[in-house]
């Protein structure tokens, strides 16, 4: 019970904290950008906002950029800051242009959304990642020979 109360994180339940939150934020946006990318791909005619003077279809690949390639690369922790961005602008825009005058229950999902992309963002990617893994391999220290006593 008093561990329930301790203010005080181990680095490694952050870590775990942020591994849970990449993997299921990210899950859980593929599930809205799979659609997308086969709308993209599809015959069909785009159905999709043109917004900023684009194309319909320039819009829908932006969006399918962001909630697939950026969900996969935040999935395995792999240049997990910069993969944010463009979420964060996609819910941005989303929130405040597509469904700007809709009432706050359409506007919610994407402002759900956008709390751990900021928080990915601010915190990276943890020790679970493979940001993680190749800075240890970028920042380990080459094989030096021994100084050799004279």
């Amino acid at each position: 019970m008093k561990k329930l109360f301790n203010i005080h994180q181990s680095a490694n339940s952050i870590d775990v904290a942020l591994l849970i939150t990449r993997v299921g934020v990210s899950a859980l946006m593929l599930t809205h950008g799979w659609p997308k990318l086969g709308m993209l791909f599809s015959a069909d005619p785009v159905q999709f906002p043109a917004l900023f003077g684009l194309s319909a279809t320039a819009s829908l690949a932006l969006a399918v950029f962001a909630e697939v390639l950026c969900s996969l690369l935040i999935l395995v922790g792999l240049g997990t800051r910069l993969a944010t961005i463009p979420l964060i602008i996609t819910m941005l825009v989303a929130v405040l242009l597509v469904h700007g005058a809709d009432p706050f229950a359409k506007q919610e999902l994407g402002l759900l959304y956008l709390m751990p992309y900021i928080a990915l963002l601010l915190a990276g990617s943890g020790r679970y990642s493979l940001d993680h893994l190749l800075m240890q391999k970028v920042l380990r220290p080459a094989y030096v020979r021994p100084l050799s006593i004279q």
